[in-house]
Order: structure tokens, then C-alpha cells, then sequence
């Protein structure tokens, strides 16, 4: 039994200012019974996030920098693969951030059609567009193959300059990010989501790029990976993520204190923005040990590490 909680910390001053005043008697027991494992930290600028690495090394996927292959993995096919994401870009005077928050009233049909409109430019650069659901197409093409690209997670609400592909190889990318924007300015559907009053889709984003590789690791345990912290942390809505942590806290985690006292065997991997950290069970003589030492501190001395 594994549980991965990415978003549990955030470089936030926000999160820095709401951490202390969580409530996490679940965690804060967890981690008092539970051994820690090295943890994994590289710094914000890595294109993969350490969620990911975290659950790239569960499934025994290769985990090299901006080259999990998601998209592959997704599509359950060989060659090269990247994730297509439809997005929206707000445009300031000297930067371009990308939209935190999920696309509102995308449907399906709008998210066909403007995959439709698009799918002939992507061709011309040897990339064939298949779509999965509103906001996730797959893109096969070579192109992809050692194309290291950022993570969705880390562009969310930030400048999208810092976050692009500069490589020789990444042009076309970027030639076809500038005729998108221009495609999808005067496009039926960003009239009709105007008409609506809903943020345009103005362009793209590529991610998971990669090829599987043809032996794979076993993967470690089943991995459940608990989402609810990142929309309140990309959104930095704090009082939203606090809320979500004590529910979790509440539920997920009093679930693993419940199979520790059972005497299951488990795992707790907890990721920040820069690195994460997994916690195993231990023997219950070496825990109360380390308890008699050092005693029990509140959860949050170990988030804010992270």
C-alpha cells in the first residue's frame, strides 16, 4: 500500500504562512511510525517535477529529467510520444504566464474541432494528433524522441518563457506555437467561448515526451497517487489546500495509521516543489525507540523541507 501526495508543500510565501497552522494528527502519527527513505531533491528549474520521479520509480519507468515518457506510456505504444495540453496564455506587457486553472466549459466537440483545425500544421512536422479527452491530446512524431520538455505542474500560473524548449531540435515547436496563437485568435470556437464570457484557448503546451523503453523495471507496490492539494496549490488559494490537507489527513492518511497498526506493510511518499521524500513501515521496537528519543513533532516540521 502506497500513497503519493504531491503538492504537500509548496515555494509559496502563502503556503509558508498557512503550513503551521495545519492540523494533521494522522500525518503527524505517520511519520513518527514510519522509517524515511533518502529523499530525492534536485531544485525548482528541474522540467519533471519530483511527483513525478517519485511515481516514474514506482512504475519502473527510466526518470531523466523532462523525459519521462508519460505520453507513451498513455498511448501503450511503441515510438515517440508527447502530450499535446490546449491551454490558455495571458498575455502581460512584458511576459506570458500560463493559465493555473483548468480550461471552464471546454467540451469535447470544442476540443475536436480545434484539434481538427490544428492536427494539418502538425502533420506538415511529422506529428499525428490523437485525442484522449478535452484537455489531453497524444502526439506521435519523432520529433519527440530525446526532446526533453517541462511538466505541466511546473509552468501552471508562471512564466512560460523560462519553461520552453530552446533546443536545436524543439524549433518546430516553436514555429508552431507562434501559428497556433494566430489559428486560434479568429477561430469559431474562441468566438463562441468569448460569446460565453470563458478564457479562449490561445495555445498549447507539450509535455511527457519520450519513448518506452522495451525493458521495463518492475514496478515496486500499487501507487495511489491523491491529487486533491494541486488545483488549491496551482491556484495558490491556500485557504482551499489547507482545507483539502486536513481532509486527506482525515481519510487517506488515518487509513494508512490504520494498516500500520494491522501490521500491513507501507508506504507514504510526500512531494514538495523541490524534492520528496518516502517513509516505510519499520519494526514497532525501532519506532518506539526513535519515539522515547526524540518524541513526536507536528507534520509540518518535515513539509517544509520539502
Amino acid at each position: 500500500m502506497h500513497i503519493l501526495i504531491p503538492f504537500a508543500f509548496c515555494s509559496s510565501e502563502g503556503c509558508a504562512q498557512a503550513l503551521p497552522k495545519l492540523d494533521l494528527p494522522h500525518l503527524t502519527q505517520l511519520l513518527s511510525r514510519l522509517a524515511p527513505q533518502p529523499p530525492d531533491t534536485a531544485d525548482l528549474f528541474s522540467l519533471s517535477t519530483p511527483h513525478e520521479r517519485a511515481l516514474a520509480r514506482a512504475m519502473g519507468l527510466p526518470v531523466q529529467d523532462g523525459l519521462i515518457p508519460w505520453a507513451a506510456l498513455q498511448a501503450q505504444a511503441s515510438g515517440a510520444w508527447g502530450f499535446v495540453t490546449p491551454c490558455h496564455w495571458q498575455v502581460a506587457t512584458n511576459h506570458i504566464t500560463m493559465s493555473g486553472q483548468t480550461l471552464p466549459d471546454f467540451s469535447q466537440a470544442e476540443s475536436r474541432a480545434l484539434m481538427a483545425a490544428m492536427q494539418p500544421y502538425f502533420e506538415e512536422d511529422g506529428i499525428t494528433l490523437h485525442y484522449k479527452h478535452p484537455m489531453l491530446w497524444l502526439a506521435q512524431g519523432d520529433m519527440f524522441n530525446g526532446l526533453a520538455t517541462a511538466s505541466l505542474d511546473r509552468v501552471a500560473s508562471r512564466n512560460v518563457e523560462h519553461w520552453m524548449p530552446r533546443s536545436a531540435q524543439a524549433a518546430p515547436l516553436r514555429r508552431l506555437q507562434n501559428e497556433m496563437q494566430m489559428l486560434l485568435y479568429t477561430h469559431p470556437v474562441n468566438d463562441a467561448r468569448a460569446a460565453r464570457g470563458v478564457l479562449p484557448v490561445n495555445s498549447f503546451w507539450v509535455s511527457g515526451t519520450g519513448t518506452l523503453p522495451t525493458v521495463r523495471e518492475p514496478a515496486t507496490t500499487d501507487t495511489e497517487v491523491v491529487d486533491s492539494l494541486r488545483a488549491p496549490a496551482l491556484n495558490e488559494d491556500w485557504p482551499a489546500w489547507t482545507q483539502a490537507w486536513q481532509a486527506l489527513d482525515a481519510t487517506q492518511c488515518a487509513a494508512l495509521v490504520q494498516a500500520d497498526k494491522q501490521g500491513q506493510p507501507i508506504q507514504l511518499t510526500l512531494c514538495g516543489e523541490n524534492s520528496a521524500q518516502t517513509f516505510v513501515t519499520q519494526p514497532q521496537a525501532l519506532w518506539r525507540r526513535f519515539m522515547n528519543l526524540f518524541g513526536t513533532q507536528p507534520a509540518f516540521y518535515m513539509l517544509e523541507k520539502l
